[in-house]
């Protein structure tokens, strides 16, 4: 999966959500070095009240701007949160239009509040749910067609977590937005296999990115306190305990390239094991 070879997504148009830093950065780079051009989004905007790191800010779309055209493709950015439909919908259209086709997804935007069982207002867990399901929804739908009508196949990527597959402890609505995202990819995966379209998971333990900004260590903390018992549930096998966000970018590039040409309705763990202990 973390092959280097270049070129592998050479003159391929791909379409990626929360871009601004973190993981959503490194697919973007990454795929441009494999030759892809970047249709990119980010909210880019403060987030809801239940979520304790620092947001992306437009400088931090603008880097990953720098970042892309550094390597010699092309990238239009824009600020939009996924859960404005219409918004994606127009991202996607002005990019198509720019670069004339789309040949991958990478839903990457989410949130993630830690929060005992019973810290969780209706706001908090609606707010959670609505950008970690409905604005992944959102983003499939508004790529999927413009997939379809290039009449070439493709690869759409759902980036969920291992809480999509075991669980995060402290946080019931992460947890439940991620499964759904799990469920959302195979049914994906089943409706349009027939346009050759594969639709995939993949399930990142923890990842070093700014999630752990602001009061977010403070949180989980004071969450981990109602139940300390919990908070070795996600022990990985391996020494490593937090990867970088490049070593996911080396699976969802994986993904989207012809070497996964028959990978679809999967599951792709990168949690160096800990789902399974």
């Amino acid at each position: 999966m973390s092959a280097r070879a270049e070129g592998r997504l050479e003159g391929r148009v791909v379409f990626i959500t929360g871009a601004a830093r973190g993981q959503g950065r490194a697919h973007a780079v990454r795929m441009a070095r494999e030759g892809a051009d970047v249709i990119a989004v980010d909210i880019a905007a403060p987030l809801p009240p239940c979520v304790p790191y620092d947001p992306a800010t437009p400088q931090d779309l603008a880097e990953t701007v720098r970042l892309v055209e550094q390597h010699g493709r092309r990238i239009l950015a824009s600020v939009v949160d996924t859960r404005d439909s219409e918004g994606l919908n127009a991202a996607v259209e002005d990019g198509v239009a720019e670069f004339g086709r789309l040949d991958v997804i990478v839903a990457n935007a989410g949130v993630s509040a830690p929060q005992a069982w019973d810290d969780i207002r209706p706001d908090d867990f609606r707010d959670v749910m609505d950008i970690n399901v409905t604005g992944t929804w959102n983003t499939v739908m508004a790529g999927a067609q413009k997939i379809i009508d290039g009449g070439r196949g493709g690869s759409i990527i759902l980036i969920s977590s291992a809480a999509g597959i075991k669980l995060q402890p402290f946080m019931i609505h992460y947890t439940a937005s991620k499964h759904a995202v799990t469920g959302m990819a195979r049914a994906f995966a089943a409706e349009l296999g027939k346009h050759s379209i594969r639709v995939n998971s993949v399930h990142p333990g923890p990842v070093m990115t700014d999630m752990g900004t602001g009061d977010m260590v403070a949180a989980l903390g004071k969450a981990m306190e109602t139940n300390p018992q919990l908070s070795n549930m996600m022990t990985p096998f391996l020494p490593t305990w937090v990867v970088e966000p490049e070593d996911i970018a080396d699976a969802v590039c994986w993904l989207a390239s012809d070497e996964s040409k028959y990978v679809t309705a999967s599951t792709i763990s990168i949690d160096q094991g800990s789902t399974h202990y």
